[in-house]
């Protein structure tokens, strides 16, 4: 069994989505003065790996709180991404023959039935985490979003951004996903590792368990897979 951590980590002016709030940790309590170390944390609830609610971009739709833990663990598809270029669409040819479970990559590759599962989608832009270049991520299609909740995946996560471009001004892939009471988890890490165990035969599983946030949009998680 091996263990992968997919989150990045919480740091001070780590990357944020444009206009999200800025992250700073800094002691509030130290030994010397006070007995003890505690730090302050000031982040949003969109920061770093993290998982988004459907209420993220509808008022009416399932807050955090509100949907089953189940959402956030179990097993895993892994779609090779890889390879694409700023800003490229990721459309449902991605997605190829789903009819008997997704083939993983634009050259396909992988099969396994996803009904219900998690869908994990490596572009590979977590090389750019930490500069100017991780917001020309590659992106989800409408139509690709709409093919996920057609075969029943209520969970998708990406190592980019966003499933949607950065910046934007609309959010179809959240929308679509968001409205079918999906989770999106952004800002995965090591995605790699993962395609390559899929592609030798192993079975991936993964947790992306949020702070329990009571009416919350989102939750930063510590994103980790098992691999066996």
């Amino acid at each position: 069994m091996e263990l992968v951590d997919l989150s990045v980590p919480v740091e001070t002016g780590m990357p944020v989505y444009p206009g999200d709030p800025e992250v700073s940790v800094g002691p509030a309590l130290t030994v010397a003065r006070d007995g003890v170390n505690v730090l302050a944390l000031h982040l949003g609830s969109q920061s770093g790996t993290h998982v988004d609610a459907p209420y993220h971009v509808d008022d009416r739709l399932p807050r955090l709180d509100e949907l089953p833990l189940e959402r956030f663990a179990g097993p895993a598809t892994v779609v090779d991404a890889r390879g694409l270029g700023p800003r490229a669409p990721i459309g449902p040819a991605a997605f190829a023959a789903v009819e008997g479970g997704i083939k993983g990559g634009i050259e396909g590759g992988i099969e396994g039935g996803i009904e219900g599962g998690i869908v994990l989608v490596a572009t590979g832009w977590s090389r750019h985490w930490g500069s100017p270049a991780y917001e020309a991520h590659p992106y989800l299609t409408e139509e690709a979003a709409a093919l996920l909740v057609e075969r029943g995946v209520r969970t998708v996560g990406v190592d980019a951004l966003s499933v949607d471009p950065t910046p934007a001004e609309d959010f179809p892939a959240h929308r679509v996903l968001c409205g079918a009471h999906a989770v999106i988890a952004e800002n995965l890490a090591n995605l790699d590792r993962l395609v390559e165990a899929q592609a030798a035969g192993l079975a991936v599983e993964v947790w992306l368990m949020p702070l329990r946030l009571p009416g919350a949009d989102g939750a930063p998680v510590r994103a980790v897979a098992r691999l066996g």
